[in-house]
């Protein structure tokens, strides 16, 4: 099991402090860059609308990825994250129509084009498809942009440089971009913090039941500093990373689509269910309790204190659902009314001892990681190297949601960087490894001869797009014409 680092007080939970104000309203105008590698995308994606809608687009909406540092499934758990946004994003280029529809199409031909009623559709989350992401956006600004009459039809043409499936975010982003799109598209005023909050509700429209992360750093990010975002409040507070350092994010070309399967959602009910009998067995109301985040804070205790806890309540074993029943005392319907997903309640085993173990060392980390950045000692890199190695382990042993490919990066990155960690859901994805920033190019020579090098499904692609560095990159914002 991972080291347990001495007690860290839980964050109160405050609203925002007092002196900070919440972001302006609706993220920042920007003008269209006039060179580089974004500027060329934006050519071609206003070269694709107009050929497509025989119209030029009004504006463009940026939503950029994102790589989370350390704190991972641990967000819909109630606990604060540590990521950064990357230079990586979605574009969509938007203009309006007078025919009451939503007209989709993207720069990449083996995406479908899709066309329906802007205010009448469905998100079939039995088929999850690229253009769901985008309907997520709509619904959500729909539901709680705050505007009473029916929308404008809308045409939007999509680029996006984030590889899909890799753990970095692209659908987050794809729903941010087309909630901004959307409400930027009809005058409505909404802050970041806003944005964030409903693109997160939002997003479940296609099954998924995220905490909220991907969003909250997508728009309030900011240029050169990482972010720790806690939640219930919404609140993000900038932290400056060590300088001389580099991140490098390395895709282990193994896919996820966390959407596709029951997989990142029976994490999130085994997290639930450990939480509902934990406060079943402290004689509080189970069925109020959803987040282990929550239940700590009515408890009034540390998080090691609240790991003590999970060992004295848990084995270290797999749990039926009839067991699970038994100790909330209720029946298997009702468990699939109250806590269980549509797509978990026919899992008939759970795993809870490791999966709160897991949140609750992951969620100390974050913690860590922030203090260390804040203090800058002369060891900080190697104590954040250790974080982020004692991260993965966990992530690998107890939340089991490691990959083959992604073990083999972080075993690789073993004595020639600080630390490596899988980052983002898992189960394939990308890796993060932080180095120091003159060795980057050295060590992502080693990964191309000792990894890429072998896979077959790297001949056709650019390296970059695979294997880059990155440093904290702004969030969202509007390209005017």
């Amino acid at each position: 099991m991972p080291e347990i680092f001495n007690t860290i007080p839980w964050p109160p939970d405050i609203s925002r402090p007092q002196g900070t104000k919440m972001s302006a309203s609706c993220p920042p105008l920007q003008r269209v860059p006039s060179e580089g590698s974004k500027a060329e995308r934006l050519r071609c994606l206003v070269e694709t609308f107009t050929s497509e809608f025989s119209a030029k687009p009004q504006f463009c909406a940026r939503a950029p990825g994102r790589v989370n540092l350390i704190g991972e499934h641990v967000d819909y758990c109630g606990y604060a994250v540590f990521p950064m946004a990357i230079d990586l994003d979605i574009l969509i280029a938007v203009g309006s129509n007078a025919t009451g529809k939503l007209n989709l199409i993207n720069v990449e031909d083996s995406y479908p084009k899709f066309s329906c009623e802007i205010n009448n559709f469905e998100i079939d989350k039995s088929h999850p498809t690229w253009y769901n992401y985008i309907l997520c956006g709509v619904q959500g600004i729909q539901e709680e942009g705050g505007r009473n009459e029916p929308f404008t039809g809308l045409d939007m043409a999509v680029s996006g440089n984030i590889p899909p499936s890799s753990g970095l975010s692209s659908s987050s982003a794809l729903v941010c971009a087309s909630a901004l799109a959307v409400a930027h598209s009809h005058k409505l005023s909404i802050s970041k913090e806003d944005f964030a909050e409903i693109c997160a509700r939002c997003e479940r429209h296609v099954g998924t039941q995220g905490g909220g992360m991907d969003q909250a750093i997508s728009f309030l990010a900011t240029e050169g500093t990482a972010r720790v975002i806690e939640f219930n409040p919404l609140r993000s507070t900038p932290v400056n990373l060590p300088s001389g350092v580099s991140f490098v994010v390395a895709n282990s070309l193994a896919p996820m689509n966390k959407a596709a399967n029951s997989y990142y959602n029976c994490r999130v009910m085994e997290c639930r269910l450990a939480c509902q009998i934990m406060a079943k067995q402290a004689g509080l109301a189970w069925k109020e309790y959803q987040r282990l985040g929550q239940l700590q804070k009515v408890l009034g205790k540390s998080l090691p204190e609240m790991m003590t806890l999970v060992s004295r309540t848990f084995e270290s074993r797999p749990y039926s659902k009839k067991e699970i029943c038994k100790l909330l005392g209720t029946s298997e319907e009702d468990l699939d009314k109250t806590t269980l997903s549509e797509n978990t309640r026919s899992i008939e085993e759970f795993l809870l001892h490791d999966r709160a173990q897991h949140v609750f060392s992951e969620a100390h980390r974050v913690w860590e990681f922030k203090r260390i950045c804040d203090e800058k000692s002369d060891k900080s890199v190697e104590e954040l190297g250790k974080l982020m190695k004692e991260s993965h382990l966990s992530t690998k042993l107890l939340y089991e949601c490691s990959h083959p490919k992604l073990d083999k990066l972080v075993d690789l990155s073993e004595g020639v960087t600080f630390g490596a960690r899988l980052t983002g859901a898992g189960w394939g994805g990308c890796m993060v490894a932080m180095v120091k920033e003159e060795e980057a190019e050295e060590y992502k020579e080693l990964l191309v001869k000792e990894y890429y090098s072998q896979e077959a499904n790297t001949k056709d692609k650019d390296i970059n797009s695979v294997l880059f560095s990155s440093q904290p990159s702004p969030g969202a914002c509007i390209y005017e014409f």
